[in-house]
């Protein structure tokens, strides 16, 4: 009987699960279109990049541009690629991350399955206005660099590039941002700001407003030509790394009495290294500075301290990486009091394979600050967290890398391998660089509660 009833019971569970399956088998699933699905992900996640005039080298604006890379991109989201965000989000979140979730990734791979359709044209949503800054809007002055011609096949190339201005007051901003040109061939900058006292400078921009760093390798040379010095002749006030630039970073603001800086009346931003990189063609670059304005008052200055590479640590053993080999290396730094990190920077150049740093306390408890599992020349973001994060006194940074000098990297600029080195902090990208950029504050209680996602633009 009892053998009777168990089957009876398994038998109507069956049958409600064919039931059920039934059921689902008749429901009609969605067609995933173009312009009802796909369109919203790339204009949100892609466009301001992928469009004319971005720094991405096709367009994904409209329909016949992305059925066309179709299969292209669900390949490179499939294997995150792109978007890019190097960082790994389940060690460390970011602001600004620029992740597809998985279902946003099978949606594409879906549509693309499905032969790409384009869906009603009315359900396309109105593309965004990428003019200016998709992180800070619209900035309040607009600062050209001067153009400068890169040669095809001329190698890498380092300058020295003012960008002289002359305001009605002195002016606090609350961000500054480098725009690279059309072609996106700039590197990288390094950016300092010279401020002239009153009477000090007649004219900020007489001089020259760029010079060849190896033609001129005396910086005192160079900066006479570029007459950067007081009408006596002494030098004025210069603040170092007030803008930074690697490809994909875009301009960092924080809430209101963070950071910032205050511009003089007359004064000029100095690219102490404005790095391109091998062309294939001739081209003539025009970049910008994004200048953002803000009412108020630096309270709270941000500081500044690195690791490794001609920073507060050695790179711990030597970086010589000898051909046909795998290096790791670490550097550390012990914090003398409490910190409140806002913003993080790794550094490696092309033999990069993956970085990792975190805080120890002298007990062993571990916090995590950021891991790169697959490390991209191509992407060197500051990464900003999304609260303030506190680094008691005592406790140690860790950065560790691993180099790649072997045929099997592809960005290997040497084939065969041969020895790369970090040559007393050459920024060629065929010399090695480790380093790890640490912004932050000195701790305020309440600081773990400041929200670095709200910025008014």
């Amino acid at each position: 009987m009892r053998h009777f009833q168990l089957m009876n019971t398994i038998g109507r569970i069956a049958f409600f699960v064919l039931l059920l399956t039934f059921n689902a088998c008749e429901q009609p699933q969605k067609t995933i279109t173009y312009t009802e699905d796909i369109a919203p992900l790339l204009y949100t996640h892609c466009v301001s990049c992928h469009r004319q005039g971005g720094a991405a080298h096709f367009a994904l604006e409209n329909f016949n541009q992305t059925r066309a890379l179709g299969r292209a991109i669900a390949f490179v989201t499939q294997q995150r690629m792109m978007p890019p965000w190097p960082a790994d989000p389940h060690y460390t979140r970011f602001t600004g991350e620029r992740l597809l979730t998985d279902d946003e990734i099978n949606r594409i791979s879906q549509w693309v399955d499905n032969g790409m359709p384009e869906g009603p044209k009315a359900a396309l949503p109105e593309i965004p206005e990428y003019s200016f800054s998709p992180i800070l809007g619209k900035p309040d002055l607009i600062l050209p660099v001067t153009p400068i011609k890169i040669e095809a096949n001329s190698g890498d190339h380092f300058y020295l590039v003012k960008v002289p201005f002359e305001l009605s007051k002195v002016t606090h901003v609350s961000a500054i941002e480098f725009v690279a040109g059309k072609h996106n061939a700039v590197h990288h900058v390094n950016g300092d700001l010279i401020s002239y006292e009153p009477g000090k400078k007649r004219n900020p921009f007489e001089g020259e407003l760029m010079t060849d760093m190896v033609e001129d390798s005396t910086i005192r040379i160079a900066f006479e030509k570029m007459k950067l010095p007081n009408d006596d002749g002494s030098y004025p006030l210069l603040q170092k790394s007030v803008v930074n630039y690697l490809p994909g970073v875009f301009g960092i603001k924080y809430p209101k009495g963070i950071g910032g800086y205050h511009l003089p009346e007359k004064g000029a931003f100095l690219f102490n290294d404005m790095h391109y990189g091998r062309q294939d063609s001739t081209l003539i670059d025009s970049s910008y500075l994004y200048i953002y304005f803000e009412d108020g008052k630096v309270k709270r200055p941000v500081q500044e301290f690195q690791l490794g590479t001609l920073g507060v640590s050695p790179v711990e053993p030597d970086l010589k990486i000898e051909p046909n080999t795998i290096k790791n290396v670490f550097s550390r730094y012990t914090v003398p009091r409490d910190i409140s990190v806002l913003t993080i920077n790794p550094h490696m150049h092309l033999l990069g394979k993956s970085f990792k740093a975190y805080a120890l306390s002298p007990g062993g408890d571990t916090i995590r600050l950021i891991s790169i599992p697959r490390w991209d020349f191509k992407w060197q973001y500051f990464y900003t967290f999304k609260k303030p994060v506190k680094i008691p006194a005592g406790y140690t940074i860790v950065a560790e890398g691993v180099y790649d000098n072997t045929r099997a990297n592809l960005n290997n600029p040497f084939s065969p391998p041969r020895l790369v080195q970090d040559r007393t902090g050459s920024m060629r990208s065929v010399d090695e660089m480790f380093q790890f950029i640490i912004t932050y504050l000195p701790y305020e209680e309440g600081d773990e509660d400041i929200d670095l996602t709200k910025i008014d633009k």
